[in-house]
């Protein structure tokens, strides 16, 4: 702490003539320092480097903007850009994936696509999306990581990991959504022509549960594209600066947090007015806008 700090801490304690003439420090120059010295930081700052913190960087302008105008905090994009880059801070960047985790059964009799020129759901529990990725092990390994989302309010309603993606994958994804969600008959249960989700046990449970099931077109990548959306932002997000998990296990424990407790209940999204999952269903529920 320089003298003239320790002087502006103190002077209430003792007074300016003392503390410098102790320091050894003139009071014209104390004066001076204090004329020309820079303005508090606006209540803001606190505030986005707190949620900064708290969403382990995870969290761009947008974001940030979002969740300071929740708390009250008038503050643009232009004012957090230049405060992130002042301060030497930066949001995570999205990598592109390209591995492909599923392949198409050519034999496999599938349904058609009935998302096709419907509007878009309006409430929870009326599509689901499926999709499945791949998270990186220590030694080169890799596991995988099948998903169940609604499309009205992105949440994960089921998720599963494991070493291998056989059907048995997404099935107990399936199985876990349908457990805590509960859906009515009519539900319609989405995803791409991959040999998990085209087998009969997928479509025999599919039926049992008295959805519909639903495919994307044979080589159009944009009739899954909601269900494939994000998994780059996943990946950066569960592993910031590259590198692996230590074990499958460690994946599991990471994975349940991330989308049981912070995708789900607190990450912001700009889909659904930047406002988590959990808060969009609950204002739906209270037929808030």
């Amino acid at each position: 702490m320089s003298k003239y700090l320790f002087t502006k801490a103190e002077a209430g304690t003792w007074s300016v003539s003392d503390l410098c003439r102790v320091l050894g420090v003139s009071r014209s120059g104390y004066y001076q320092w204090r004329a020309v010295e820079p303005p508090p930081a606006p209540a803001w700052q606190p505030a986005a480097q707190r949620a900064f913190t708290r969403h382990a960087g995870r969290y761009g302008t947008r974001r940030l903007r979002a969740e300071l105008h929740a708390e009250g905090h008038r503050v643009g994009r232009y004012a957090l850009r230049h405060w992130l880059q002042a301060s030497g801070q930066r949001a995570l960047s999205t990598r592109p994936q390209r591995p492909r985790t599923t392949q198409a059964d050519p034999a496999a009799v599938v349904a058609e696509n009935r998302l096709l020129g419907q509007p878009a759901p309006t409430a929870p529990d009326q599509v689901w999306v499926g999709d499945i990725t791949y998270l990186p092990l220590a030694g080169g390994r890799w596991c995988y990581l099948a998903t169940w989302r609604d499309a009205c309010s992105r949440r994960v309603v089921g998720w599963h990991l494991a070493a291998h993606m056989p059907t048995e994958l997404v099935l107990a994804a399936l199985e876990q959504a349908l457990t805590l969600r509960q859906p009515a008959p009519g539900l319609i249960i989405h995803a791409d022509r991959g040999s998990q989700y085209t087998s009969l046990a997928c479509r025999q449970r599919i039926a049992d549960a008295g959805a519909m099931a639903s495919y994307a077109r044979p080589g159009n990548p944009y009739d899954n594209a909601q269900a494939e959306a994000g998994w780059s932002t996943l990946k950066t997000e569960l592993l910031p600066h590259g590198g692996a998990f230590a074990s499958l296990d460690e994946a599991r424990l990471e994975v349940a947090y991330y989308l049981d407790t912070y995708f789900n209940l607190d990450r912001r999204h700009s889909a659904l007015g930047y406002r988590s999952p959990h808060q969009f269903e609950t204002d739906l529920a209270n037929h808030l806008p």
